[in-house]
């Protein structure tokens, strides 16, 4: 009697097909919801929290009586404020007219064509992110300035040319300067994977080219194109850096802030400042769910990948664009080069090596140099991972949708914030010893990062997080959600997919989004301006300092030092992934 009695009960153990699928499902389920949630952790800590602290600031006055909304009305009542917002509206505006059209026809240039020279081009097309961004104002001031290369005509050789270089106009193009990369990087990444079967089916219909670029090519990459907007005019609209150096009397709201904070030590009118810039972030964020809505997936999972056959007209064309373009940063970079060299500008146009030497000068030297670099390499690795896991989890997890939709509110915050506000933000932050709550005391866990590298780090993380999370989140857009589908069906991991398919495909735009945090880092000024300390001065804040003293060859020569640095990580960088890319890459080739 006791045989049939136990075979029942050891089946009762044996868990069938079914229930082992149904099991991993739920486990599956499980760990993407603590994915989420560790995402909207880590987004909370670092970007609300800040934020919320920075708000309560601006409902103060100086003496800590609340006042409500009365440093809005006051900034909205003062000609000179209102002013500047409408400055920054207005140069944000233009910069943007140009730095997206021409980010756009680069892009398009280098991967829609068989022109030679892509990889010198793409290279090229980063050379304004080697360097800080003041230095896209100084070496205005040498071309266009009124001691000038080209305002003088070479110093009478020829002709010369004033544009008027002080004010909207000098602002514009050092902030179309400095917009262009990450346009470039965003749409190059929308338009590098593309389903080929869509043009060959618009060819065989008849279409002509223009037909074919409007309802094929700009359609596939109007989620790119959105989010170079985005970009492009929300870090003109913030930017620190060129309207300090060029900007003259053409106040904007980031020059407005460090005024406030720095000049007049008035926190609470800077963090007024700072809070009335979140409402590009509002206006991006309903542009971008309104594209996230309609849009459709550009790479289906038996897509054909898109290659360019070689056309003369379309490419000497392309080679035409990107010479034009290449030549400016070309002279850019060798203008801000040869002016480093020049003993004294321009009486004694003899070269030296004497601005190099920082120890007489002020801003920390060769130590906030390496600094810098320290700094730079753990923004580089740690930001990369934080921002393809955040693209990744709000991209392909489709649990707790109100959830997500938060995280993606805060991964674009950082973008419409200039780092100034960041930096301010995390002193009111992370600088309190506690909270008062209804009484209640809560003392701060986080007051141990104020003063330290671990604190410098964090400000790049979210200063420069959303453009990479944009920059992922295009790559990923891409693939087509029947991977996800068809891993579910066979119980596949989603980390295995994760690792063998969505990992491999995205690796190019890994790889230069971990490239666009190391120079980003290597070159801030306004993310770590009122963060630095007296014991970790660094390469972009020498640089400020420098130029605030009247050393400007030497500013310009430390200048020179992180762009021929970020040059070099970028030529051992590109040899160390070469075989990775092309692993990558292999699929398209097949």
């Amino acid at each position: 009697m006791s045989g049939p009695s136990i075979a029942p009960l050891q089946a009762r153990h044996v868990p069938s097909p079914a229930g082992s699928a149904l099991a991993a499902a739920l486990a599956g389920r499980g760990v993407k919801t603590l994915c989420i949630v560790a995402v909207l952790l880590w987004l909370t800590v670092t970007v609300a929290l800040p934020l919320a602290g920075l708000l309560g600031k601006s409902l103060y006055d100086q003496k800590g009586n609340f006042t409500g909304l009365a440093n809005f009305l006051r900034f909205f009542s003062e000609p000179a404020l209102f002013s500047s917002l409408t400055h920054s509206l207005w140069v944000s505006t233009i910069t943007t007219l140009a730095a997206v059209p021409l980010g756009f026809l680069y892009a398009w240039s280098l991967n829609r064509t068989t022109m030679r020279g892509k990889k010198f081009f793409r290279a090229l097309a980063m050379a304004p992110l080697l360097a800080p961004t003041l230095m896209h104002g100084i070496v205005l001031i040498y071309l266009f300035g009124r001691k000038g290369l080209v305002t003088t005509g070479f110093f009478g050789a020829i002709p010369g040319w004033d544009i008027g270089l002080y004010g909207s106009t000098g602002i514009v193009i050092a902030e179309a300067l400095y917009a262009f990369p990450p346009c470039f990087l965003i749409l190059s990444t929308a338009l590098s994977l593309t389903d080929a079967r869509l043009y060959e089916a618009a060819r065989a219909l008849g279409a002509s080219r223009w037909r074919i670029f409007t309802t094929v090519t700009l359609p596939g990459v109007k989620y790119g194109l959105i989010s170079a907007v985005f970009v492009s005019f929300v870090s003109s609209f913030t930017d620190f850096g060129a309207p300090k150096v060029v900007g003259g009397s053409y106040n904007v709201l980031a020059t407005d802030i460090y005024k406030h904070v720095i000049g007049q030590q008035n926190f609470v009118m800077g963090a007024t400042v700072s809070v009335i810039l979140l409402i590009p972030t509002a206006l991006a964020f309903l542009a971008d769910h309104i594209v996230q809505r309609r849009q459709s997936t550009a790479m289906a999972s038996k897509a054909v990948p898109y290659q360019p056959k070689p056309n003369a007209g379309r490419d000497g064309l392309a080679m035409t664009v990107c010479c034009l373009l290449g030549s400016v940063f070309i002279i850019y970079l060798l203008t801000g080069l040869y002016a480093s060299l020049v003993k004294v500008w321009p009486y004694k146009l003899s070269l030296t090596l004497a601005h190099f030497d920082f120890e007489a000068t002020a801003g920390g030297g060769y130590r906030a140099f390496h600094n810098s670099l320290k700094m730079s390499a753990w923004s580089a690795l740690l930001g990369t991972a934080t921002a393809f896991f955040t693209g990744y989890v709000l991209e392909k997890f489709k649990e707790c949708p109100r959830l997500r939709q938060v995280c993606s509110v805060l991964s674009l915050l950082p973008m419409a914030l200039p780092g100034l506000v960041i930096g301010l933000a995390y002193i009111f932050f992370f600088n309190a010893p506690g909270w008062d709550f209804h009484g209640l005391r809560i003392p701060n866990p986080f007051t141990f990062l104020y003063g330290t590298m671990g604190l410098l780090v964090l400000s790049n993380l979210i200063y420069f997080h959303t453009v990479s999370f944009l920059t992922a989140r295009t790559a990923l857009k891409q693939l087509d959600s029947e991977y996800e589908a068809v891993s579910e069906s066979l119980s596949v991991p989603f980390t295995r997919l994760l690792r063998t398919v969505t990992f491999p495909v995205c690796l190019p735009a890994v790889l230069e989004i971990g490239y666009y945090f190391f120079v980003r880092s290597m070159t801030t000024l306004s993310a770590v301006i009122f963060l630095y300390s007296a014991d970790l001065p660094l390469a972009a804040v020498a640089v400020a300092n420098m130029d605030d003293a009247g050393d400007t060859a030497a500013a310009l020569a430390m200048c020179v030092v992180i762009v021929a640095t970020n040059l070099a990580v970028r030529i051992l960088y590109g040899a160390c992934t070469a075989g990775l890319q092309r692993r990558a890459r292999a699929w398209q080739t097949r």
